[in-house]
């Protein structure tokens, strides 16, 4: 059975456009990356665990803040791996500061085979970013999620 994940597609309106959160993966192999290598806060779902509970969880051990507000359910979507992604969008409550992110941190042995283990973030930063630049930075799996979330037959954000 194919691993599950939930995350939360975080929003907030400037002026007349919606911008999304997007988190940047911390450690060695995507240092260098940047377009196409960013991703909602997201991660596993615990066995026995509530989905929306599990988004909500990832989130903050991401971003080091707990989102609170009305969550609104976007649908399930299959990475090119296989993993399904249960996904919610939610406003920014509290507001949501991208430079003063604290995230959990993962072990990695690294250099490889060296036998030495280090200590990364899991989340080496976050941006607020318009449609359109979001569209360019989100892994290419979780693109639609962008799409649905901009689908006014999906949503009264718009308006």
């Amino acid at each position: 059975m194919p691993k599950r994940s939930a995350g939360l597609l975080i929003f907030r309106r400037q002026g007349e456009d919606l911008q999304v959160l997007l988190v940047h993966p911390g450690g060695p192999f995507w240092a260098r990356k940047d377009d196409g290598a960013w991703s909602i806060p997201k991660g596993l779902v615990e066995d026995g665990e509530d989905e929306l509970g599990a988004a909500i969880r990832e989130a903050a051990e991401e971003i080091g803040t707990t989102i609170e507000g009305s969550f609104e359910r976007l649908g399930e979507y299959r990475q090119p791996g296989g993993k399904r992604v249960l996904v919610w969008a939610v406003e920014a409550d509290p507001p949501i500061d991208e430079g003063h992110l604290v995230s959990n941190l993962f072990s990695l042995e690294w250099p490889p085979r060296s036998g030495v283990f280090r200590q990364f973030p899991e989340v080496d930063r976050a941006g607020w970013f318009s449609i359109a630049e979001a569209r360019q930075k989100i892994l290419k799996g979780q693109e639609p999620i962008l799409n649905d979330f901009m689908d006014p037959a999906t949503t009264a954000r718009q308006h």
